[in-house]
């Protein structure tokens, strides 16, 4: 690919609408996305709702790209995220909006479009923001936390310059985004809570104490959103039931991560996912383990993963 071509990179996910740019010469990106609206009070969309609003807004979310990219790429490529992860069955219909304009572009420009998972651009993204791609030919321990997701994957490098993710570890029930979304909410906060209540749990002067429940390389997390309905009902500090359910959280992190890498050896370990963008978890896992994060702006949901793999995935094409 020469040096002017970019790939489009489009992402339909709960709860965000998302599109970028990647040129591959230059390992830039450029993106823009936009939150579904969500009512307040509420604790998620029904899946209709969401393909309506990725519908309504996507093609402004595109616009918004090209205006700062200040130019009209030519692209070589469209990558699209078309499935929550890469297991058999795995499909949410929120996805199908991103994957039928991916493919109207596509055909109109005459260019290849790639489909991958939501999980894999999410493990794309961090790897090249953490500025360790070399990760995509070696194996290693990738972390997805959000709020449709709580696992910990094996990632395999593939014959396609891609990779292959088997989990090995993950929640038996509630996910970590659900948790802090449910608790923020219980306090007042605006879906997603994740950012005003990281702010809040800042606030809080005393120490707490968590014990997380994790069975070998598995978690349960629902206990938490107990823990702080009790600690409401007891009209104990916002800030303290705040950094009470982080922490939990990010124990539970840790002690997976022990456990995963006792069994598999020391593997390079990655962190990704909307959950990760949060200081007090980020800091506590760098403090015990050597390992990466996406930067704070990719960990949430974002196109530039699936723009990245796309751009792979055309070069081995090519080569």
């Amino acid at each position: 690919m020469s040096s002017n071509r970019f790939v489009l990179g489009i992402d339909t996910s709960n709860y965000t609408t998302s599109a970028a740019l990647f040129c591959p010469e230059t390992q830039s990106l450029i993106h823009s996305r936009r939150l579904l609206p969500v009512a307040e009070g509420g604790r998620g969309l029904r899946q209709s709702d969401a393909v309506f609003h990725h519908t309504a807004q996507l093609h402004a979310v595109i616009a918004d790209l090209y205006e700062k990219a200040g130019f009209i790429p030519e692209l070589a490529a469209v990558g699209v995220s078309a499935r929550p992860r890469d297991a058999e069955g795995s499909y949410m219909p929120c996805f199908t909006v991103g994957v039928n304009t991916a493919n109207s572009i596509a055909s109109v420009l005459g260019i290849p479009v790639f489909d991958f998972s939501h999980q894999a651009g999410h493990i794309a993204a961090a790897v090249h923001s953490a500025q360790h791609t070399e990760l995509f030919g070696e194996q290693f321990i990738a972390f997805h936390v959000s709020g449709g997701t709580t696992e910990a994957v094996l990632v395999t490098p593939d014959d396609k310059r891609i990779f292959s993710a088997r989990i090995v570890g993950e929640t038996l029930d509630l996910h970590a985004g659900q948790a802090v979304d449910r608790v923020g909410v219980r306090l007042g906060l605006r879906f997603p809570c994740g950012a005003e209540l990281e702010k809040l749990a800042l606030q809080c002067s005393r120490k707490v104490s968590v014990r997380p429940c994790v069975k070998g390389n598995d978690c349960c997390l629902s206990g938490i959103e107990n823990i702080c309905a009790k600690m409401t009902e007891n009209n104990t500090d916002r800030s303290e039931i705040a950094l009470t359910c982080l922490m939990f959280i990010e124990k539970t992190l840790e002690r997976m991560c022990a456990n995963i890498l006792e069994e598999y050896g020391s593997l390079p370990v990655i962190f990704a996912g909307g959950v990760m963008s949060d200081s007090i978890i980020r800091d506590a896992l760098k403090a015990r383990f050597n390992c990466l994060f996406a930067s704070a702006e990719l960990s949430s949901d974002n196109a530039c993963g699936t723009a990245i793999l796309a751009a792979r995935r055309l070069k081995g094409m090519m080569e």
